[in-house]
């Protein structure tokens, strides 16, 4: 049960020689008080995101400058480097802001992260929050795994976290309670310090379903404002939120949820301590320091405050984000023996050798460009699709956790690259359905999501949206055909997806790690898997050579060409100024509307057209022709008859009543007066607009352009 990670360009993996200078020589902000006054020093020290990777090392930057880059991480180093700063001052407290656990490699996940707990408890954390990845197997376990009790894949007598858990935002849909605590007074050196706690609001889109039915999450900032008056009200004036929440930094700026949520909260709110998207921040918004200190226990934030007695506020606040290199300190031994105590207990299951790679297959997120697959993302899918014996499969990219190395391929490797232990699913959908789900896969901010196979398929980047899907062979998939797709329960039950509103005859399979082992066996041995370009950026084009981006209706063409509803109407040319004829207009117009027939035999009703688009329209009442058997689809049509098509098929459609104000007349209203309604319905939607002499001039004949600017706007209205 896993969620889309946010895929960042500074994130700590992938940093390079960024890392060296972001870290080797850390960054300090302060803000100092104007006057200077005895005060007292306290430290608060930060992780975020571990995700229960206990055993985790990076090696991202030269440490020495022997040219070779030094590993960082591993929770009894960072361990170390946590005891060494507390030494320096005793008025510290440690905290984190989120998903310490979820998405963790075997030697936690194995025994439902129960170890990181056990790790946490002796660090000695004295307050955190959730994130998302609390969530992967519903409310119920994340409270189990805060308040303690035996689970079958859990560790003996299991007593819970020792330190307060805090979220004001989450809450239950039906009595609105709180899930856990909101907020958490701490006391260092005689001086109040108030923690609140958020998780971001996009959880929902990132969580599977069951599980977490009845739980919601409300908006952060409204959540700290409602809880800084009742510190405040306790005598607490300094206060940080513990946020799971996002920020991006460029240079001195920070940008992103974090940074809004600064600009909305209570000034009395000194810092906040940011997590989800794995990178550094350290930096000032609207007076509140904002530190994160990336991912998987490889660095920390050491924020250095200073209160003033007299008041009890900050009025001194630094931050140095530390990489915690291995090189430089030694694990701590009670760390350490609680890490080696369950590596032990897994090396059996985790070295058992399932197959060999002939170089290293890296794994994740779909991307961008000509060739957007990734090796380990096709060869997840291949194999889920061959334990379903599916046409087609679809792997999310945030499932996919690790890469495999090069040579002997473990029961642990493959663990720690699908560690959710999510649940095959098998739907059939049409390839029109196809389509739409793969739509919805692509976002605007990163793109596509999924791994596939069975099929390639093409998107452009400017609409972020598929523009063909192609079997193996070549050819285009049917979009009246129905075909087998298998996901993972997770993607199942995510409404973003769409799977279940879109797929029938659910069938469930076995355990997603399985299937992918199952698959690897089979293979030929050393494996060779390569991104081969299932998935593939194409150029933005609407197709036709005499539109240019001069032109006012542009992009209302490019986005109606883009959707396929010229094709077949018009070729290379759209000659924009031509008359709009009958024939065009309503096979464009059913297109937009997404016409389909209710009964089992499609009537054709006229006699000189057999396009069956016409007879989609006549059986919805959008059309009658011009007389009995007749539609005459050259004739041209006026804007008036253009009125009335366009608000026969709205109302088709939508069961929206329309409200039409004085606004929304024309001077020239009684020339059209058996059509009035119709026309004025359509202005008061937006569809259209009269001339700028207040006319609407019926009879005029109407454009290509306008057919399609009309067009357009109603298909905005409608995916409203």
């Amino acid at each position: 049960m896993e969620t889309k990670l946010l895929r960042v360009t500074a994130n700590l993996a992938l940093s390079g020689v960024l890392a060296v200078s972001a870290l080797a020589l850390p960054t300090k902000v302060a803000v100092a008080a104007e006057d200077e006054k005895e005060t007292v020093s306290a430290q608060l020290l930060l992780v975020n995101d571990l995700h229960g990777k206990i055993d985790h090392k990076d090696s991202f930057a030269d440490y020495d400058g022997d040219g070779e880059n030094d590993p960082a991480g591993g929770v009894p180093y960072l361990a170390t480097y946590l005891e060494q700063r507390e030494q320096e001052n005793p008025n510290s407290l440690l905290v984190h802001s989120g998903d310490m656990v979820g998405g963790s490699p075997i030697v936690s996940s194995y025994f439902q992260d129960e170890p990181t707990v056990e790790i946490m408890e002796e660090m000695g954390f004295d307050v955190g929050t959730l994130g998302n990845h609390e969530f992967d197997e519903g409310v119920e376990e994340m409270l189990r795994m805060i308040n303690g009790g035996d689970h079958p894949d859990g560790t003996p007598d299991y007593d819970g976290i020792d330190f307060p858990m805090i979220a004001a935002n989450v809450q239950y849909k039906d009595s609105k309670d709180l899930v856990i605590d909101p907020y958490r007074i701490e006391e260092v050196a005689g001086e109040k310090i108030g923690f609140i706690g958020v998780v971001t609001t996009e959880t929902p889109n990132m969580i599977i379903s069951e599980g977490n039915e009845n739980v919601e999450f409300t908006d952060e900032a409204t959540a700290i404002n409602k809880y800084v008056p009742e510190l405040k009200e306790q005598g607490v004036k300094a206060i940080v939120v513990l946020a799971h929440n996002p920020a991006e930094q460029n240079e001195d700026k920070i940008t992103g949820d974090v940074a809004n949520i600064a600009n909305e909260i209570d000034d009395e709110v000194d810092i906040i301590m940011a997590a989800h998207n794995h990178t550094y921040n350290n930096g000032m918004v609207d007076g509140k320091l904002i530190v994160q200190a990336y991912s998987y226990g490889t660095a920390f934030a050491d924020v250095d405050i200073e209160i003033d007695p007299e008041t009890g506020d900050i009025v001194n606040k630094k931050a140095e984000v530390v990489t915690s290199f291995q090189e430089k300190v030694e694990p701590d031994a009670e760390v350490a023996a609680i890490l080696n105590r369950y590596e032990e207990k897994v090396a059996p299951i985790k070295q058992e050798v399932i197959g060999e790679t002939a170089y290293g297959i890296e794994g994740g997120y779909a991307e961008a460009g000509e060739i957007g697959d990734n090796a380990l993302g096709n060869l997840i899918a291949d194999g889920m699709k061959a334990e379903m014996d599916a046409d087609f499969a679809l792997m999310n990219g945030g499932g996919i956790r690790d890469s495999l190395p090069k040579g002997e391929v473990t029961w642990g490797d493959l663990f720690d690259v699908q560690p959710f232990g999510n649940i095959l699913n098998k739907v059939d959908v049409t390839g029109s359905d196809l389509e739409n789900i793969l739509n919805a896969q692509i976002s605007e901010q990163h793109g596509p999501d999924v791994s596939v196979a069975g099929f390639h398929y093409t998107w452009n980047d400017e609409t972020n949206k598929v523009v063909d899907i192609t079997l193996p062979n070549g050819t285009s998939i049917d979009a009246d055909k129905t075909y087998s797709v298998v996901v993972n329960n997770y993607m199942y039950g995510n409404e973003e997806y769409r799977l279940a509103e879109l797929g029938e005859n659910k069938e469930v399979g076995p355990n997603d790690l399985q299937a992918t082992i199952n698959y690897v066996e089979s293979l030929d041995q050393p494996i060779e898997y390569k991104a081969e370009g299932r998935i593939s950026t194409v150029q933005a084009s609407n197709g036709f050579n005499d539109v240019s981006e001069g032109d006012w209706a542009y992009e209302m063409i490019h986005d109606l060409a883009q959707d396929g509803v010229f094709e077949g109407v018009y070729q290379d040319e759209f000659k924009k100024d031509a008359a709009l004829t009958r024939g065009e207009f309503v096979r464009m117009l059913v297109r937009v509307l997404d016409l389909k027939s209710t009964k089992d035999t499609l009537e054709d009703p006229f006699e000189d057209v057999e396009d069956p688009a016409f007879a989609l329209a006549y059986e919805h009442g959008v059309t009658k022709g011009v007389k009995e058997g007749i539609f005459a689809p050259d004739q041209e049509l006026n804007r008036v008859q253009m009125a009335v098509l366009l608000m026969r098929g709205y109302d088709v459609v939508s069961d929206q009543e329309v409200n039409v104000s004085v606004e929304d007349t024309f001077k020239d209203g009684g020339t059209f007066v058996w059509a009035h309604d119709e026309v004025l319905k359509g202005h008061a939607l937006g569809l259209y607009n009269g001339y700028s002499n207040g006319h609407f001039a019926p009879k005029d004949i109407a454009k290509r352009d306008q057919g399609a600017a009309v067009l357009y706007r109603l298909k905005s209205l409608l995916n409203q």
